[in-house]
């Protein structure tokens, strides 16, 4: 049973789905939307809402947690803090959509595009 069991592992070990998650959130902020398997659009959407949510406060502590989070990558952080925190402002929460796609042919897994609202 997965009682208690809240994320998914994506066959990977701890440090490669931490950096396919921060990968992913990247392509996500720099392009605005991508097209992912399924699974990994749901796993992504909490933690770039979280990002965004942080970016509103436009505080120093939340600038150096986006920052962390985004792997010092100056250019993402700015483009969070100036041109997708400002949009959502007056949003309380669900900054991303989840769109799902047919079947990819080769292996038949569920797709997705995830992108901003």
């Amino acid at each position: 049973m997965r009682h208690g069991k809240a994320h998914r592992k994506f066959g990977r070990e701890r440090n490669q789905r931490k950096a396919l998650l921060r990968s992913l959130s990247r392509s996500l902020i720099v392009h605005g939307k991508i097209v992912t398997t399924e699974a990994k659009a749901k796993e992504i959407r909490p933690y770039v809402e979280k990002l965004v949510t942080a970016a509103k406060q436009d505080t120093h502590a939340a600038r150096r947690l986006v920052s962390t989070r985004l792997s010092n990558e100056a250019k993402l952080s700015k483009k969070l803090f100036t041109d997708l925190a400002p949009k959502y402002k007056e949003r309380t929460g669900g900054y991303t959509r989840i769109v799902k796609l047919p079947r990819r042919k080769s292996d038949g897994s569920t797709m997705a595009i995830i992108e901003f609202v």
